[in-house]
């Protein structure tokens, strides 16, 4: 009977789970938070063990991470969004051949830089908190008064000839600037780009308060926006790695992994307390982009 074992990212925009067995990844899945949590999470764990084959019975460990991660039931242990995050970089990377020293975040409302020591542990980090700007949300905001799809904001970054400069990544102070700047007869393509490296300036000041060294693993749904993947590598004058096929499930699949070796050893991660409230004290935006 194979054995594998499951990591559940509940970020504030999506819930990401992925399935391993041993040293490999069995499948994975995204879908809408939504404000059910435990009801989505279990549905979407479901879906992906009868994608696999796979039942209850072949589960022996589920591993919850990110805001959500302590309010589904049936998780036999909880983790960081950041332990989780970098458990899942050095595993990729590893699998590549890259020795991750970076890791760069963005997810639909917080970013992270986290430092790694030569041995993958973290070593220090620097997260946005209390705001969600140049964040996912940010991007999603941009692609709607476009008119485009999010998917395509990227591609469209890339063929400007000058980026303009975006003066805030808030994601409602930006609109009006956005849109006088429609007003005025600019165009789409360097209003993204420029947004691009707004976001990638504030990134780069997170950066340099926990350092950057190669090579640097950059995850999260906005990796796989080639525009923004460009912004970060001129910004910070350093090549990205981005993990094939979905980046954004990178900290479900260390979720996973954690969640396997807890199994194997009967031990549980012990984490600094400053990590784990740090990881908390994210999800405090400010009054601005409350719902």
């Amino acid at each position: 009977m194979t054995t594998c074992f499951a990591g559940i990212d509940i970020g504030s925009a999506t819930t990401k789970v992925a399935i391993v067995s041993g040293d490999e990844i069995l499948g994975h899945k995204v879908t809408t938070t939504g404000v059910h949590i435990e009801q989505t999470s279990t549905a979407l764990l479901e879906e992906l063990l009868a994608d696999l084959g796979l039942g209850r019975d072949n589960l022996k460990g589920v591993t919850t991470t990110g805001y959500g991660r302590r309010l589904v039931s049936f998780a036999t242990s909880t983790i960081s969004e950041i332990t989780a995050n970098v458990k899942g970089a050095v595993w990729y990377g590893r699998k590549a051949g890259v020795s991750v020293r970076t890791v760069v975040n963005i997810g639909g409302q917080d970013s992270k830089v986290i430092a790694l020591d030569e041995n993958g542990v973290t070593k220090n980090f620097s997260m946005n908190d209390k705001c969600a700007a140049g964040t996912g949300r940010f991007l999603e905001t941009l692609a709607r008064i476009l008119e485009l799809n999010l998917t395509d904001i990227g591609d469209v970054a890339l063929q400007a000839d000058v980026p303009i400069r975006i003066n805030s990544t808030c994601t409602v102070f930006a609109e009006s600037e956005i849109i006088s700047l429609l007003a005025r007869g600019k165009k789409h393509s360097e209003i993204i780009a420029g947004a691009h490296y707004a976001i990638a300036k504030r990134l780069a000041r997170m950066a340099r308060r926990v350092g950057i060294v190669e090579e640097v693993f950059f995850d999260g749904g906005p990796a796989l926006n080639k525009g923004l993947v460009k912004a970060i590598e001129d910004e910070l004058a350093v090549e990205l790695y981005v993990p094939p096929a979905v980046p954004q499930v990178t900290t479900a699949v260390g979720a996973a992994l954690i969640a396997r070796n807890e199994h194997e050893t009967g031990e549980r991660i012990v984490e600094p307390k400053r990590l784990a409230k740090r990881d908390m004290e994210a999800l405090k935006t400010c009054a601005t982009c409350q719902p």
